[in-house]
């Protein structure tokens, strides 16, 4: 009878093993970088993590179905690399010589995957499940909406132009009212000022003292002394 139940146990812990190899159905690649991640500060993959991780796959099945039942025992590890790779399936607790669809597995490691990584102190780059697409953070929406943002760039600009031809104006103005004053000033002064016409320089006469003509002058001059 003992030797039955031996051979029964082998028979079944020969058939589990078997459910664990590369590429076989169900089952899942992981690779890790823990000296990139860490650095000096990097720990030894020994036989405490491999329980970590079991312990978290299970709990990763657990909370993501209530009615999963699924033990530390029910991962298995294989193919466990120097360079910290190796593969992994989840058997069905219930069945013990089937494993969990790949489905279920990927879908409780997604929804568990910050939580897996914290444990190891990694992220989804050197915490590598090759078949299951990492996690995307959700997009950082702005406080402010984008339509806003824009309106608000054009309507400074708006302003900012109106502002500037206000004071190109201003300027103008004062400009010409000053131009218009010293006009003014010289007219009523009677000064003779230097005048540009058709590209010629002309003295503007002055109209309260006169202006005397140098060659009738110098007639007047003549005839007087006779």
């Amino acid at each position: 009878m003992l030797r039955i139940l031996l051979l029964t146990l082998s028979v079944v812990a020969s058939a589990r093993a078997q459910l664990c190899e590369p590429d076989a159905q169900n089952a899942f690649k992981v690779r890790l970088s823990i000296k990139t991640a860490l650095g000096d500060d990097a720990y030894a993959w020994d036989a405490n993590e491999e329980y970590l991780f079991k312990a978290m796959v299970a709990f990763a099945m657990r909370r993501y179905s209530s009615k999963s039942t699924t033990q530390i025992s029910d991962v298995l590890l294989c193919n466990v690399t120097d360079r910290v790779s190796f593969w992994f399936v989840v058997t069905d607790a219930s069945k013990n010589v089937t494993t969990v669809p790949g489905s279920e597995v990927e879908a409780a490691i997604r929804m568990n995957r910050n939580r897996i990584n914290s444990a190891f102190l990694l992220s989804d780059k050197t915490l590598q499940f090759l078949k299951i697409t990492s996690t995307l953070s959700p997009p950082v929406e702005p406080s402010t909406p984008v339509w806003l943002i824009v309106f608000g760039v054009v309507l400074c600009l708006i302003v900012a132009g109106i502002i500037f031809l206000i004071v190109a104006g201003i300027q103008q103005h004062k400009k010409k009212n000053k131009e218009s004053t010293e006009r003014e000033n010289l007219e009523e002064k009677g000064e003779v000022t230097l005048t540009v016409e058709n590209g010629i320089p002309c003295e503007t006469l002055d109209l309260k003292a006169g202006h005397i003509n140098g060659v009738f002058a110098a007639d007047d001059e003549r005839f007087t002394s006779l």
